[in-house]
């Protein structure tokens, strides 16, 4: 069954609806007698006499269905016969429940179709810069705000992404009321590149950022981390696990043993020492070491200068393994074990505030389909909606 926006289409067939015969009040002081066969051959659906009455069928059909039905093929109505007011009476009631189907069929089309065509001009008129915007707004008291980093660090648009952070950063930046902000950690790491950027952006921040890590705040989230103000750890939170590292397969073994034979022509000879079909070179595994080592200086100078300590010192803790939280503490790589209150509080201490409010920064798709979602869903409370109809505002998508 099709799905859209929110609606299910289903599958509906019926027998058909004929023409309306005479009114009932003249069929009755008529009293028209009718053969028995021509009652009959109507009760079983086979043509009587020629009519001219455009008695039209529905077909079976999937999805939306056309205004127009077209009668079913090979069959045609003969026109009614007259009959006695109470078997009409009885035909058009039996019928109702039909007709029922037919207008709630009928509504959830132009209901669907309606929906479909404001989600399309929402969108035009609203434009789509980035797949995601922050629905936050401000309400002038003092706040700090909070940036959920959960997941893997990649390019997805999210608060996990460069593109992501780098648009509540910026909010939290062009908004006076938000005096500091907390990230929240629950990460492994991810893709070297995006820590790098992501971990740029926190430096680049110029109001004080604290970290809450969860239970991993590892890799490429710890790259990140660094650069903040102030890092929270639990006791069990698995921290740091500095190091890079680059993964390519070897199946050649595998495809000599089924006797796949791979011809390759490349331009260059080590383009394809990657592709995993055969073993690398001496001189490629060198090539891929080097490169290996020149990403992980990069975090070592992160972390070193993030961090405040020296080089040497950050060389010796880069063993690609996690430290407990309380390792981390004594190392250097954390600074204190706290909750996610505490590194509220924490932020606003580096702020120089005392009563603050805690926001959101969150990112979610703003397109018209958004709000349908949040309209229908039983979670949703109308701070929720506010806010994305005051975004939808600043945007200029609605006065």
């Amino acid at each position: 069954m099709p799905e859209e926006n929110g609606f299910q289409n289903e599958e509906i067939s019926g027998s058909g609806f004929v023409a309306s015969s005479p009114d009932a009040q003249s069929a009755q002081a008529a009293q028209v007698a009718e053969p028995p066969q021509a009652a009959d051959a109507v009760r079983q659906g086979v043509p009587f006499e020629a009519g001219a009455s455009q008695a039209a069928s529905q077909q079976p059909y999937g999805g939306y269905a056309s205004q127009q039905q077209q009668p079913q093929t090979g069959y045609a109505y003969a026109q009614q016969p007259s009959y006695p007011a109470a078997t009409q009476a009885a035909e058009k009631k039996g019928n109702g429940w039909k007709i029922a189907i037919a207008i709630i069929v009928a509504l959830l089309i132009v209901t669907v179709a309606g929906i479909s065509a404001c989600s399309k001009m929402f969108e035009a008129v609203a434009g789509k810069s980035s797949a995601y915007s922050n629905t936050y707004v401000g309400t002038g008291a003092d706040a700090i705000g909070v940036i959920d980093l959960t997941g893997t660090i990649q390019y997805d648009g999210t608060s996990c992404s460069p593109e992501g952070l780098k648009e509540l950063l910026d909010m939290a930046e062009e908004d006076d009321s938000i005096k500091a902000v907390v990230i929240r950690v629950d990460s492994g790491g991810g893709t070297a590149t995006a820590g790098e950027e992501m971990a740029t952006y926190v430096r680049q921040f110029s109001k004080p950022v604290v970290v809450s890590s969860a239970s991993i705040n590892a890799s490429a989230a710890y790259e990140i981390s660094s650069q903040a103000d102030y890092i929270f750890v639990a006791k069990s939170t698995e921290i740091g696990a500095i190091g890079t590292v680059m993964q390519l397969t070897d199946l050649s073994g595998l495809l000599e043993m089924l006797g796949v034979n791979m011809d390759v022509i490349a331009s260059a000879d080590s383009k394809d020492s990657s592709y995993g079909y055969r073993s690398l070179t001496d001189e490629e595994r060198e090539y891929y070491q080097h490169m290996v080592d020149q990403i992980n200086d990069v975090f070592i100078d992160n972390v070193s200068a993030g961090r405040d300590m020296d080089r040497a010192a950050v060389e010796k803790l880069a063993t690609g393994l996690p430290f407990t939280g309380v390792d981390a503490v004594q190392n250097g790589l954390a600074d204190a074990v706290g909750t996610r209150e505490d590194a509220l509080d924490k932020a606003a201490e580096l702020a120089g505030i005392e009563d603050y409010e805690e926001v959101p920064l969150e990112l979610v798709s703003y397109d018209f389909s958004s709000l349908y979602s949040l309209l229908w869903n039983t979670n949703t409370d109308t701070d929720q909606i506010a806010r994305l109809l005051e975004l939808a505002k600043q945007n200029g998508s609605i006065k």
